[in-house]
């Protein structure tokens, strides 16, 4: 197939999935399906996104598009495209569509448009999160291959965690802010979703870089990599309180999959940051609002309730009371807090959070718009504040809902939280290992040069037996031969003899975590006899573990008896 062919067969199925999901409300503007299938067909083939869709988010300028920042009587026609756009397009990935938001990019939840509320993807009752509602869901709807979004409180992440994909906000200033409607002009970021994250970070990679334009853009300056052993904190038992029902648990989870990485984790008290978080709208920097769109607002009170959403509208007004005086003050409330924040987390890699804290239905945040709202930053809104990078991952689910995490870390350390979070995604495998492999025995520096790390003791159920092969380093074969009695393996029992305990009861191994790849690789590595198959567990579990072919036992001496391989060789 062409690559002509390949491209034209996505945005047919692209436009089809739009047909098939029915979700109007996601887009304010859809382009004509034959300009994006004559424009994809086009492409360059070598171009690094040659082929690939993405959704924009309305509130970045996409030429020959309106941009409206969801409310009509802000449209406008931009010129040229956003710096974010143009060098997406420049790099092969075509343009499907403006996406709805929170209104004027204010809010967390995806509710506050007049062009609709926007669905979860998962569950059309609940929100989709926001305010890059639209963007997010045309992701995870399959729609688009990645999506642009803006964020200031947490509106690249929140949207991430609730649709089951990953949302990069890069420090700011890194990705040029030229053509993106401002909602907090010295907050915002352009950020991305996608379903993986090396393509969330290619894009990313791809957006950067000064433009001569915007006056805040910056040059990355890449901090270190990503230590030997990564310290990651988490916040105090009392500050994950609140989370959803099973959220607790899906987070120590996550936990749970960072130390088996062999990450280092500790507990910090992140009180300065969640108190920045609350100066982002309870504080006068919510001034920056008004200052942003507050005239437009102004003009047109005669349209809140209709084009203008109450709550947007509520919020942007707002910003007029604070006096200079009151923002000065903020202003050093939040390097104080910024300070003492940057000191809790000193020594440590990332921090490591819940992305957000509950995942509501429409009708909860139709009924408590602004309570349940601000719900749903508490991790999220201080990161632009302190001026820190943000990654979303997923992390599983919850009662069939997507629940995600997030790493955040000092400004400029985007590469070491993507690092850190390709180490969390990528798929893993247990193995079980009885022998050679074991922790202190010759042969384990095989699993940890492919990544391995250990997990826990375990014992095989009883139907397998352990005999002892003629090889050098000396090792032993694993082979299931059905269920045993208590006892059945004495010793003198068998091909060979042997001493000690344990008969009956299994026999003694370790469970490693290897990264997939590590794993294919150390499995191809394996001589004749050995072999990789499915061991059950004592505890009822099965898991990948080292076996051998049945010949490999003729005439090898029988150690069933001792329980496992270490304490034959400290009874040998």
């Amino acid at each position: 197939m062409s690559a002509a062919s390949a491209a034209a067969d996505r945005v047919r199925d692209a436009f089809d999935r739009i047909d098939a999901a029915d979700r109007p409300e996601v887009w304010i503007t859809l382009r004509d399906r034959a300009a994006v299938l004559q424009e994809a067909e086009a492409v360059d083939p070598t171009l690094p996104l040659a082929g690939l869709l993405f959704a924009v988010k309305d509130n970045i300028d996409v030429a020959g598009l309106p941009t409206t920042a969801a409310a009509r009587s802000y449209a406008y026609e931009p010129a040229a495209d956003a710096t974010a756009v143009a060098r997406l397009r420049a790099a092969g990935a075509v343009v499907v569509g403006k996406t709805n938001l929170d209104q004027f990019a204010t809010g967390l939840v995806g509710t506050r448009s007049p062009f609709g509320a926007v669905r979860n993807a998962w569950d059309p009752t609940r929100i989709s999160g926001g305010s890059s509602s639209g963007s997010a869901t045309a992701v995870a709807l399959g729609i688009v291959d990645f999506a642009l979004g803006t964020d200031t409180a947490g509106s690249g992440r929140v949207p991430a965690a609730l649709g089951n994909l990953v949302g990069v906000k890069p420090t700011k200033g890194l990705v040029p802010n030229t053509g993106v409607v401002p909602a907090c002009r010295s907050q915002d970021c352009v950020t991305v979703f996608a379903r993986s994250l090396d393509l969330a970070r290619t894009a990313a990679e791809l957006m950067a870089g000064l433009d001569d334009t915007d006056p805040l853009a910056r040059i990355d300056v890449a901090l270190a990599d990503v230590p030997a052993v990564p310290r990651i904190a988490i916040p105090l038992p009392s500050q994950l309180e609140g989370l959803a029902p099973g959220w607790a648990e899906a987070f120590a989870a996550a936990v749970e999959r960072f130390r088996a990485l062999g990450h280092q984790v500790v507990e910090v008290d992140i009180a300065p940051l969640l108190d920045a978080a609350s100066l982002l709208y309870d504080g006068a920097f919510v001034a920056e609002r008004y200052a942003a769109v507050g005239a437009h607002v102004e003009a047109h009170r005669d349209l809140v309730g209709d084009d203008l959403d109450p709550s947007v509208a509520t919020i942007v007004l707002g910003g007029a009371r604070p006096t200079a005086a009151d923002l000065f003050a903020d202003q050093e409330r939040l390097d104080v807090l910024g300070a003492a924040g940057r000191a809790a987390l000193a020594g440590t890699t990332a921090l490591l959070t819940p992305t957000t804290t509950w995942h509501p239905t429409l009708d909860e945040v139709a009924s408590d718009p602004i309570g349940a709202n601000s719900r749903m930053g508490r991790y999220t809104n201080f990161a632009n504040l302190l001026d820190m990078a943000s990654l979303a991952v997923p992390a599983g689910f919850v009662d069939g809902l997507p629940f995600g995490v997030m790493l955040t870390g000092p400004a400029f350390t985007d590469r070491r939280l993507a690092a850190l979070g390709a180490a969390f995604l990528a798929p893993t495998v247990d193995l079980l290992v009885v022998g050679a492999h074991l922790r202190d025995q010759p042969l384990n520096g095989q699993l940890v040069a492919s990544g391995g790390s250990f997990v826990r003791e375990a014992r095989t159920a009883s139907d397998y037996r352990l005999y002892a092969l003629d090889t050098v380093p000396s090792k032993p074969g694993l082979v299931r031969v059905g269920p045993v009695a208590s006892g059945a393996f004495a010793p003198g029992s068998g091909s060979g003899s042997g001493s000690g305990s344990g008969s009956g009861s299994g026999i003694a191994g370790e469970v490693w975590r290897l990264p997939a790849a590590g794993f294919g690789t150390f499995v191809a590595s394996l001589p004749a006899p050995m072999a990789v198959g499915t061991v059950a567990l004592e505890d009822g579990t099965d898991v990948t573990g080292f076996l051998v072919e049945p010949f490999a036992v003729e005439g090898a001496l029988d150690i069933t008896a001792f329980g496992g391989w270490r304490a034959y060789r400290e009874q040998a």
